[in-house]
C-alpha cells in the first residue's frame, strides 16, 4: 500500500449518523424518481439533475465530503479544486467522478467506501486535488514555450537557477531538467526548484507517485529515470509555497516559469493577479525571464487577455513580449 504522510487514516465512527440519513435519502429517490438514477456515461438532462437534487440535495452531499478531505487531510484542502465544488447536484457529480469510482449511485456507499479501504481513499483524495483536468498535468503541455527555452538556454552559461512556479505534479519541471540536460548542461550547474499550493502535487513532484493514475504514473517514473541516473535529482526540490501568502523568502531566479495559474480559473481578479505578478518579479534575478502560458478554455482569455497580464508585468517593473504561446517578462 502506498503510504503518503499527508493523509490520515478517517474514523468511521463520526460519519455514520450522517451516512444513514443519506442512506434513507436515497432510499426513497431510488424507489419513487421517475428519472433514471446516475450511472456511467448517463447525459445528464435537466429532469434528472432536478430529480437528483429534489432527493439528494448536492449541498448535504458536498458538505459531509468537505468533512472526509478535513478529517483525512493533515493540511487544510482546497475544496475548490474538488469534484464537489461547482457540480449542481449529485447525478453530475457523479458522471464526473473517475470510472473506478462509480461503483454506486449512492453517495452514501461511495463515503461508506472511502471510510473502509485506506487504497481507494489515497486514489480518491489524489484525484480529487490532482484531477486530469489540470492544466499542468503531464508532459508536453507547453511545446512552444519549451522551443522558446531550447533557444533561451542555449545563449546561457555558467549556472542557472529555475523556478517552476506553480509545478503542479511536477512534469513541467522535470521537462525543463530534460531540455537543460539534452542541451549538456551538468547538473552542478543549476538549481531547480518547484512550488504548488497543494502539499499532495508536492508529495507527487517528489516521488513521481500517482497512486489515482496508474499509467501516468508509470510513463512519469519511466521518462525521468534516465535523469535522475545522471544526478539531477539532486538538483530539483519541491515545495508548498501559497503565492498569495506574503512575501516568499528566496535566493533570486534567473528564469520562472508560471503556467496554467495566471488569468484563468484559480487567479483572474485584478488584485491577486497583480499581488502574483509583484510576488514574481521580486524573485527575478536582474536580467532574469517571467514566462508565463496557459490551456484555459477561451471564456477566461476574454476575462483576462494577454494584454491585462502584460501590462500588469510593465507595472511590476518587467518587458513583456509574446514568446513560445504565452509572454516572456524580462526584468531591467
Amino acid at each position: 500500500m502506498i503510504h503518503c504522510p499527508f493523509i490520515k487514516q478517517p474514523a468511521p465512527d463520526g460519519f455514520q449518523t450522517a451516512l444513514k440519513r443519506l442512506s434513507r435519502r436515497f432510499q426513497v429517490y431510488a424507489a419513487t424518481s421517475p428519472q433514471p438514477l446516475p450511472a456511467p456515461g448517463l447525459l445528464i438532462t435537466p429532469e434528472i439533475r432536478q430529480q437528483s437534487e429534489l432527493y439528494l440535495p448536492i449541498s448535504e452531499i458536498r458538505q459531509l465530503f468537505y468533512r472526509l478531505y478535513q478529517y483525512v487531510l493533515s493540511h487544510p484542502p482546497i475544496f475548490g479544486n474538488t469534484p464537489f465544488h461547482t457540480c449542481p447536484s449529485w447525478a453530475d457529480c457523479f458522471v464526473a467522478l473517475p470510472v473506478w469510482l462509480q461503483f454506486s449511485a449512492n453517495p452514501a456507499r461511495l463515503l461508506e467506501r472511502l471510510l473502509d479501504d485506506q487504497q481507494l481513499l489515497t486514489r480518491f483524495l489524489f484525484s480529487s486535488f490532482l484531477p486530469g483536468r489540470f492544466n499542468g498535468a503531464g508532459f508536453g503541455r507547453y511545446p512552444g514555450q519549451l522551443s522558446w527555452l531550447q533557444q533561451h538556454l542555449a545563449q546561457k552559461n555558467g549556472s542557472l537557477r529555475i523556478l517552476d512556479a506553480a509545478c503542479g505534479s511536477g512534469e513541467g519541471t522535470w521537462e525543463v531538467a530534460e531540455l537543460l540536460a539534452e542541451q549538456c548542461w551538468q547538473p552542478e550547474q543549476v538549481q531547480l526548484e518547484g512550488w504548488t499550493i497543494e502539499p499532495l502535487e508536492v508529495w507527487a513532484a517528489q516521488t513521481q507517485c500517482l497512486p489515482h493514475d496508474p499509467q501516468r504514473e508509470k510513463n512519469y517514473q519511466q521518462r525521468v529515470q534516465p535523469l535522475r541516473e545522471q544526478g539531477w535529482g539532486e538538483r530539483i526540490s519541491f515545495r508548498a509555497v501559497d503565492l498569495l501568502a506574503g512575501q516568499v523568502e528566496s535566493a533570486p531566479f534567473d528564469l520562472i516559469l508560471c503556467n496554467g495559474l495566471l488569468g484563468g480559473p484559480i487567479i483572474h481578479q485584478p488584485r491577486p493577479l497583480q499581488q502574483v505578478v509583484m510576488q514574481l518579479a521580486a524573485l527575478l534575478a536582474e536580467g532574469g525571464v517571467l514566462l508565463v502560458a496557459d490551456h484555459f478554455h477561451e471564456g477566461w482569455k476574454k476575462r483576462v487577455p494577454e494584454a491585462v497580464l502584460g501590462a500588469l508585468m510593465e507595472k511590476a517593473d518587467l518587458q513583456a513580449r509574446q514568446a513560445g504561446g504565452g509572454l516572456a517578462a524580462i526584468r531591467n
